[in-house]
């Protein structure tokens, strides 16, 4: 079955729609914006049990080597770093995914370097996320940022969760019971973290959501705390915004008027 997609562009100088499907993209040439952040559907969806995949790892992999999401049926988290696409599984491990398989949400880039510095004994989660967000206020809060945090990390708390099966539960109680918590102590790895602007809230969560992946491609999972030995931080700032919304039966049946902020919230602390 053919998955039509639709397409909006944002960025800070002009509104752009157009639609495009799986097997005629409205840009076939693969030469994807650098400075663009591409969102494959809604978190919005997601949270209401949107985990019909509508675009394939390959097409994804087009759009950008680095970022974030899930899989189809909600079948653990993505990370991409360096082009290649990760799922950090239910168990915790890690495994390369196929370009045949689906996404049904995902944030991704072209990943180039706009700022960098190095940190060192950063306690918590609280306080990475003030620092990133001090240079963020510092160049332009308005505007999206994909982090990566590459170091030695003296905590580092992530979960996964079960694949699904139809008919599929809201996130928020798909995580009552069947999401998985891995602890970890003086590991090497990177994060992947990535900044929505205040203006984003109904079509993703606002601020930072970020995704772990060990150094030797092990271990990994969705961010729920960490501690930083030392590390080198690169962000990468862009001023555009690609959409690709599905649709499929189930989107098209959602009321995505319903204000999700305290799911939602709750969702990403892993509560």
């Amino acid at each position: 079955m053919k998955k039509a997609k639709y397409l909006l562009s944002i960025s800070l100088l002009c509104l752009t729609i157009a639609s495009c499907n799986s097997n005629n993209k409205t840009q076939n040439n693969n030469n994807y914006d650098s400075e663009t952040i591409h969102q494959i559907s809604l978190l919005q969806g997601l949270m209401l049990g949107d985990y019909y995949g509508s675009i394939s790892v390959k097409e994804l992999k087009q759009m950008g080597d680095t970022g974030i999401g899930t899989f189809d049926k909600l079948n653990g988290e993505l990370i991409m770093t360096d082009g290649v696409v990760y799922r950090a599984k239910h168990d915790g491990t890690i495994e390369i995914v196929p370009d045949d398989e689906l996404i049904p949400f995902s944030n991704v880039t072209k990943f180039d370097k706009d700022i960098e510095f190095e940190t060192k004994e950063i306690s918590n989660i609280d306080e990475t996320l003030n620092t990133l967000t001090e240079k963020v206020n510092a160049k332009n809060s308005n505007q999206y940022y994909m982090v990566r945090i590459d170091g030695i990390f003296s905590k580092m708390n992530v979960r996964s969760e079960l694949a699904q099966k139809e008919p599929y539960k809201p996130l928020v109680e798909v995580l009552k019971t069947d999401q998985t918590f891995f602890n970890y102590e003086n590991i090497e790895g990177t994060v992947v973290a990535l900044y929505m602007p205040p203006y984003m809230g109904n079509l993703n969560t606002t601020g930072w959501h970020l995704h772990f992946i060990s150094k030797d491609k092990t271990k990994g999972g969705h961010v729920l705390d960490l501690s930083i030995t030392s590390s080198k931080i690169t962000m990468d700032q862009t001023n555009g915004f690609e959409l690709y919304l599905p649709n499929g039966e189930f989107f098209k049946k959602l009321d995505l008027t319903v204000n999700q902020d305290d799911d939602i919230k709750e969702v990403e602390q892993g509560q």
